[in-house]
């Protein structure tokens, strides 16, 4: 670990009686950028010496970059921008070192974003995610990959991983009843299509409900801001804004300063797991890529024979302006997955009110269906999720041409390489490893036969010419091409 930043002794003295008791201890070097320690907000257990030093680590099994990476994540809330590339040069200087403590862990930061301080102490908010960095992290590494309690090549000692880490972050309430409604949905979307989901998020707030998002801007952000405003005017002071992220793209969509609970899941495919197993209904407002992505999961999931009659309100909305698009993805499935998987879900546009009374309507179903089954309100066990959704799948230019988009694939199997095709392009326009692999090798070919290469060429062009790729769509350079 390179050496930490020697302070002067009087600076030293003189911020520690100023902001005594704040937990930061900061000095600016820049207008963007300042060097602070800062000690735990929220729980963290001490760690061992072995721990700590594989945090310090920068060589093989360390996990200095990753967290590097994640924390800077934190530290940028709120940054307009979807270019980790860009974010992570921008603050190339950014350096992150560990001290264990008897009071916890400290933690040394040196060229931060100055955006993530107010009048010299670390906001309160992004301190808490800073931690639940390190939290979800170390226990990964360490109760989950290098203990050897779970075989995650087998579908359910992967379930059993999501468990763990989500209880571990204390997202697992067995008090309450089902409340949680997942809101997924793109960021680069419209003003209006923001607001819109704004208005959504204050229904569900104001009918006690709480939200989960993947934590980052846009319709992840929108949703978490009217909630709070439903529930401050319901007296609610115990409002649920979660927020589940993973390494890949944490960079690009740095967590929205709402999320009072922050969760770290180690990739993709367990980010999405998390989601279906605890929220009891989920709400799909307009995105790109990413939400075509989480979509055809779900819907994967969803047309199992197993899971045919157990509820999951599913409501894709938005306002008027969003309707074609909306027509769009309803043809696509239609074309894809078929009568069966449209019927698992429902399309509302323009009606914030109506979208909240289906939703609790929706939830109370789900309560019933548990509580005469005698299953979990805090985790889905019961839904049964395929393997083929569960292995991470890495984009690489091989593994995006292998896969099959045809006729005769089993529909669950169709479903998984759609979601991968997805999967990679979101890869391909957030990651910078993916990025870099794509200016040296060319785009990815995505192989498709049939009408299903007309039909994902189309989508995937509207998606262009609809500013849903990236925020800075005026520039965007398809990272793919359709083949046959």
């Amino acid at each position: 670990m390179p050496p930490l930043r020697q302070y002067n002794t009087n600076l030293v003295s003189k911020l520690k009686e100023d902001f005594k008791g704040t937990g930061t201890l900061l000095r600016r070097v820049s207008e963007e950028a300042v060097d602070a320690e800062v000690w735990p907000e929220g729980s963290l257990e001490v760690l061992s010496q072995v721990e700590a030093d594989q945090l310090r680590s920068k060589g093989e099994g360390g996990l200095y970059t990753l967290l590097r990476r994640c924390i800077l994540a934190v530290l940028n809330s709120g940054a307009e921008t979807d270019d980790a590339r860009a974010v992570l040069e921008k603050f190339k200087d950014f350096d992150v070192g560990f001290i264990q403590q008897d009071r916890g862990l400290k933690v040394t930061i040196k060229s931060a974003p100055s955006s993530a301080f107010v009048d010299g102490e670390m906001i309160r908010g992004i301190r808490e995610q800073v931690f639940a960095v390190l939290r979800d992290v170390v226990f990964t590494s360490y109760e989950i990959v290098d203990s050897g309690r779970f075989d995650l090549g087998t579908s359910e000692n992967i379930t059993n991983a999501v468990f763990h880490i989500l209880r571990n972050a204390h997202l697992l309430q067995s008090s309450v009843e089902p409340h949680l409604v997942v809101c997924w949905g793109g960021h680069a979307i419209s003003r209006r299509e923001y607001d819109y989901t704004k208005k959504v998020g204050y229904e569900i707030g104001l009918r006690g409900l709480n939200v989960c998002t993947g934590c980052g801007p846009g319709a992840m952000k929108g949703p978490m801001k009217g909630a709070t405003i439903g529930h401050a005017k319901q007296r609610i002071r115990n409002g649920r804004y979660i927020g589940i992220t993973e390494p890949g793209i944490i960079a690009a969509e740095s967590p929205n300063p709402i999320v009072n609970s922050l969760i770290i899941m180690p990739d993709m495919e367990k980010r999405l797991e998390a989601f279906v197993r605890t929220g009891h209904g989920i709400v799909v407002f307009p995105g790109g890529v990413g939400t075509a992505e989480e979509i055809l999961y779900l819907l994967g999931i969803l047309l199992h024979p197993d899971n045919r009659d157990l509820p999951l309100p599913l409501i894709f909305t938005g306002p008027p302006e969003s309707a074609s698009y909306f027509e769009r993805i309803n043809q696509f499935i239609g074309a894809t997955l078929g009568e069966d998987a449209q019927k698992r879900y429902k399309i509302v546009v323009d009606d914030p009110e109506k979208v909240g009374r289906m939703m609790r309507e929706g939830l109370a179903e789900v309560r019933s269906f548990r509580r005469i089954h005698g299953d979990a309100y805090y985790f889905n066990w019961r839904l049964k999720i395929d393997h083929e959704f569960q292995k991470p799948f890495i984009a690489t230019h091989e593994a995006m041409h292998s896969l099959e988009i045809r006729k005769g694939l089993p529909t669950h199997v169709l479903a998984a390489n759609l979601r991968r095709v997805f999967s990679g392009i979101v890869s391909g326009n957030v990651r910078e490893d993916t990025m870099a692999r794509i200016e040296a090798e060319g785009p990815f070919e995505i192989r498709a036969t049939g009408p299903y290469m007309e039909l994902l060429d189309e989508l995937l062009a509207a998606f262009v010419r609809q500013g849903r790729m990236k925020i800075a769509s005026e520039s965007y350079k398809p990272c793919y091409k359709v083949v046959a």
